[in-house]
């Protein structure tokens, strides 16, 4: 009698972009990490070794707890990884050696210089271009959904209702996704501001003054001056972007006493603090703080927009075009008006908050309620826990109606968290005998820990896994399954091989869809999903099930990173990493390998594919990488069956 087993493992995962790299043009072979291989859409994962897990005559296979180092202390295997190996793009600190180290009578040698590379990079990031339209990377707006790793517009009407939303050409809205649903298509600023009745007075009026170029703001209260404090780069390429019409938005984000404005001009004595994220059409987008009195010391907003430098950037070039100094990348702040200074960092400036994605995120946005970063880091207070900040008094706030949409859209969709309320009794099922161990280095898990496992049956036959995904579906290895529907049945909740206990649910199977690219040659999109049949009169395929819960489909590759810690589970044979430590094997295919994210949600991030020489070191497992098939899995699945970000 078998167990399903899970392993807490440490690998190595590869970044997209490194599969689109062109061809080196000398023909040698770049450096290359002993440590991997990677194959189109497929990742060679290694895992962790737990020096204290005897391998020999375990009885039964489970969890695994260790921090284990990646291939031991000292020492590195004699490797010949394949071409596509990643150590040429794995991201490197540089360190500038100081200028006068080499003089030894120098008795006041100078501080090492702090390099930009030291924050930007890898190059191979920044060589994708990513900018804050790229869903790979960050969080779409809600009037905008992710397809193919881009941002694009939404349709108005998939927007929800929630305020009265007035538009600058006296349209009304029922909120603010409509209008700037609209806004997405056409390029121009729509919103104004939220009433329940749209007068044309009310109206939210940006201006730049001639005399002195002071943006000024108009609302229902009066027209007034824009606050120095919190005025920066991203509000300043707002301001230049509209109503001052230059793309690439503003040169700096300039600030003058009031006191300097002169008394030529009757300034207003009032200012509003505006803080913008950067991608706005208009201010009338960016939360507005209510009215500060000014004084003769007050700074206030000036416009000084973008002007184009005559010959060659030699700085950092945004991908609008703009030629930024690299003090102002990963600063949190987008200075580039795209956001492309931010979405490559290894650390971050001043306050800004690092991502694990390498996204430098504004200090502002650190526990406002709004998950920015991927894993959801952003929102987590000591304890692990979500946690927001007080919200602010303020005239405007666009982001309470974000806030208000991303909660209620991520939260239709329930998955990868497992139900904890749920308690095996060992009593429902008679199935305490010592079972042999199958998974290298594993312990024995629970038996409803996994319960996103399930089991493919084959003509009566139990020879693959498979991860519940939810609703009717379940996905898998292609070479783990064939077109024939009638031949399978997909188990759940089974804890031992052939015996099932008091949750094992038996589905039979309605369709197979098997990757249209699949080789069963090299393995290549070795991905498959399987469709459950529906009970009579019903649209579910199974009972409620208090051992079963689907895990998360990752939209990403870069939602988890080099050494997080992930899990496999499966009933199969034993299978070597480079170690021979760790790993899945023969009876393990389709199983899924689950990382979780800095917020508790679990993801489904490898299928398990292949492997060779099973259990000798140097050999470790192959697994699909699942986040490349995002956009495959939900065209055949349905947008709510995995979409739980970025709808």
């Amino acid at each position: 009698y078998l167990k399903i087993s899970i392993f807490i493992i440490l690998f190595i995962l590869f970044p997209s972009y490194l599969e689109n790299q062109p061809a080196p043009e000398s023909p040698t072979e770049p450096e290359q990490n002993p440590h991997a291989v990677l194959e189109k859409e497929q990742d060679l994962v290694l895992e962790g070794r737990n020096k204290s897990v005897d391998l020999q005559n375990k009885t039964d296979l489970g969890l695994k707890n260790q921090t284990g180092d990646l291939l031991g202390e000292n020492t590195e295997p004699d490797l010949k990884p394949k071409p596509n190996s990643d150590s040429a793009h794995q991201p490197m600190k540089k360190t500038e050696e100081n200028a006068d180290s080499r003089t030894k009578t120098d008795s006041n040698p100078k501080p090492p210089k702090v390099l930009d590379e030291d924050f930007l990079g890898p190059a191979q990031c920044l060589n994708q271009k990513y900018t804050w339209l790229s869903c790979s990377k960050v969080f779409c707006p809600p009037w905008r959904r992710c397809i193919g790793g881009q941002c694009v517009c939404k349709m108005p009407y998939k927007c929800p209702r929630l305020k009265n939303t007035c538009t600058l050409d006296g349209s009304v809205y029922y909120s603010m996704c409509q209008a700037n649903a609209i806004s997405c298509r056409t390029k121009t600023p729509t919103f104004s501001h939220f009433s329940s009745s749209c007068k044309a007075g009310d109206k939210v009026h940006v201006s730049v003054s001639k005399s002195r170029n002071v943006v000024e703001i108009k609302t229902h209260l009066g027209k007034m001056l824009v606050c120095g404090k919190d005025w920066n780069m991203a509000a300043a390429n707002v301001v230049c972007r509209n109503p001052l019409n230059v793309d690439r938005g503003a040169e700096n984000a300039s600030k003058i006493k009031y006191i300097s404005l002169g008394k030529a001009t009757q300034w207003p004595n009032e200012c509003m603090r505006i803080r913008c994220m950067g991608s706005e059409l208009s201010l009338a987008e960016c939360t507005i703080h209510n009215p500060e009195p000014i004084t003769a010391n007050t700074e206030v907003a000036v416009a000084k927009c973008y002007k184009e430098p005559t010959g060659e950037c030699k700085k950092f070039i945004c991908m609008n075009g703009k030629c930024l100094g690299h003090e102002k990348t990963c600063n949190g702040v987008d200075d580039c008006g795209d956001n492309s200074d931010e979405m490559c960092c290894q650390k971050c400036r001043g306050q800004a908050f690092l991502c694990k994605s390498g996204v430098c995120i504004p200090q502002h946005a650190f526990k406002d309620g709004i998950r920015d970063c991927l894993g959801g880091e952003d929102e987590l207070n000591e304890n692990n826990g979500t946690k927001t900040k007080k919200m602010e008094d303020v005239f405007s706030d666009p982001m309470s109606e974000i806030r208000e949409i991303r909660s209620s859209a991520e939260s239709q969709l329930q998955c990868g968290v497992p139900n904890t309320e749920y308690v095996y009794k060992q009593e429902d099922d008679a199935t305490s005998r010592t079972r042999r161990k199958r998974l290298v280095g594993g312990e024995e898990a629970l038996p409803t820990q996994i319960q996103w496992q399930v089991a493919i049956q084959d003509e009566g036959t139990i020879h693959c896994g498979g991860a519940y995904l939810g609703g009717c579906w379940v996905l898998t290895a292609a070479h783990c399954v064939r077109p024939k529907p009638k031949s399978f049945r997909i188990k759940f909740s089974l804890w031992m091989k052939h015996r099932k206990q008091s949750t094992t649910d038996s589905i039979p199977v309605k369709n197979i869809i098997i990757h249209h690219e699949y080789n069963p040659q090299t393995y290549a999109n070795d991905i498959a999903l399987v469709q459950l049949e529906e009970l009579n009169l019903s649209d579910k395929c199974m009972q409620d099930n208090p051992a079963v819960r689907a895990v998360c489909v990752p939209w990403s590759t870069q939602q988890f990173q080099p050494n997080d810690t992930c899990t496999i589970s499966g009933w199969g044979r034993d299978r070597g990493d480079l170690e021979g430590k760790v790993d899945s094997c023969q009876g393990d295919s389709g199983g899924p390998l689950v990382c979780t994210d800095a917020s508790g949600l679990s993801y489904v991030w490898g299928i398990v594919s292949w492997g060779d020489k099973c259990g000798e070191p140097n050999h470790p497992g192959v697994y699909t990488k699942v986040a490349h098939y995002f956009d495959w899995i939900r065209f055949h699945t349905g947008w709510p069956a995995v979409t739980k970000f970025n709808q």
